[in-house]
């Protein structure tokens, strides 16, 4: 039986401390405010103010990463403690719990998304249906064309009186018969198998279902400013398409099968089954936004670092804690990324990159396998990074 405790903060402590390592538990406010700061400010966060029914600490909590940010009871302060265990037990007692807690994550994570794409990719991307054209037409370019096929498909579809509408059907009449394009349109099948190098869903493009992958890998990416950035490269177990299905509101990058795919498929309808039912996946998911929205914050925080290859320094390290991979002496990390890569995730200009690379290589300890990066030492290069984002944030003061 699910037992929840209540617990006391005097005005003036601290309910948790920025980089102190997770909690075990997360608090609901029941009376009082808690205020939320972090050590490096980032755009467009003044310091969250809390109350009652809002939540605090779930991030680190669903995740298991370090504190993100430092809550301070600004009156006295009465809370339910939740532990992590007790979640799944609170969701089967308590669905809108759960619900509130995603939606307010998906919204967050909307919201830190296009602070990242400004920031780190200089762009705001447009999400009108004009935009599958630019995106379908890149990929055409690029010659991804079965990606390409499915994304003029879906400016047809989307606008069937839009300004591209005569080359867009011009071109998907051309790729059609040859394409492995496949599920143009939303359907019931509970799972779905999708050939390499094809299209799942499109930047900008409605829809309303999530995906779970059961084989294959799955590449997120955005179209900016005339090149495919990549976002994350997704494996069996992991989750995506949640935003759409939760918000009801347009895709935010694209999806692109990596390796053969077989996608267990989550609509609405079988959502709303799954919260009432299925606490554990409702816990899992809670997890992997958890993720998400920590890893965008890190990253967020990463804009804020002046100094170039220290930037890099402090996004490999991020790529380690994101793998959960230990960090500990002679504990090895082989990266997914290239040094190219890295220096577009954070968002360096072209023209800065060759210099920042090549300091970075004078001043960290790693090693290209196959293109990638590896780091023969996580404890090190995490204790470096820390320390010079440290270093630099004092500085800043």
């Amino acid at each position: 039986m699910l037992q929840l405790s209540f617990v006391n903060f005097k005005r003036g402590s601290y309910l948790f401390v920025e980089g102190t390592p997770q909690s075990d538990r997360f608090y609901i406010i029941q009376v009082g405010q808690v205020q939320c700061v972090t050590q490096v400010k980032i755009p467009g966060e003044q310091g969250r103010m809390l109350g009652p029914g809002d939540f605090v600490g779930v991030i680190p909590c669903m995740s298991n990463h370090m504190q993100i940010e430092t809550a301070i009871a600004m009156t006295d302060v009465t809370c339910i403690a939740v532990y992590k265990s007790q979640y799944p037990e609170l969701i089967a007692q308590n669905t809108p719990v759960a619900m509130k807690i995603i939606r307010t994550f998906a919204n967050r994570m909307r919201v830190l998304n296009s602070q990242l794409t400004r920031l780190t990719l200089n762009n705001v991307t447009m999400e009108t249906p004009e935009e599958l054209f630019r995106i379908a037409a890149y990929f055409d370019g690029a010659g991804k064309r079965d990606v390409a096929t499915y994304g003029y498909y879906q400016y047809l579809k989307a606008c069937p009186n839009g300004i591209n509408l005569p080359k867009a059907k011009e071109r998907f009449i051309a790729l059609k018969p040859t394409s492995k394009a496949v599920y143009f349109e939303s359907s019931a099948d509970p799972t779905r198998t999708y050939p390499k190098n094809t299209m799942i869903f499109s930047e900008c493009q409605t829809g309303n279902d999530m995906f779970i992958i059961q084989k294959g890998e799955v590449t997120i990416s955005k179209v900016v400013n005339g090149n495919e950035v990549i976002l994350a490269l997704l494996k069996k177990g992991d989750m995506f398409g949640e935003m759409a299905l939760i918000e009801n509101k347009p895709r935010s990058a694209n999806a692109i099968v990596h390796d053969d795919c077989v996608l267990m498929v989550v609509n609405q309808k079988n959502f709303n089954q799954m919260v009432s039912t299925q606490p554990q996946l409702i816990a899992r998911l809670t997890t992997t936004l958890a993720d998400r929205l920590w890893s965008m914050y890190r990253q967020l925080a990463n804009t804020q670092i002046s100094e170039p290859w220290v930037k890099l320094l402090d996004m490999i390290s991020l790529q380690i804690e994101k793998s959960k991979t230990p960090i500990a002496p002679r504990q090895q990390y082989q990266s997914d990324v290239t040094l190219e890569d890295l220096a577009n995730m954070c968002g360096i200009p072209t023209q800065n990159q060759p210099a920042a690379i090549i300091e970075f290589q004078k001043m960290v300890q790693f090693k290209m396998v196959g293109g990638k990066i590896f780091i023969p030492n996580t404890e090190e290069l995490v204790k470096q990074a820390t320390v010079h984002r440290n270093k630099l944030t004092e500085q800043r003061k």
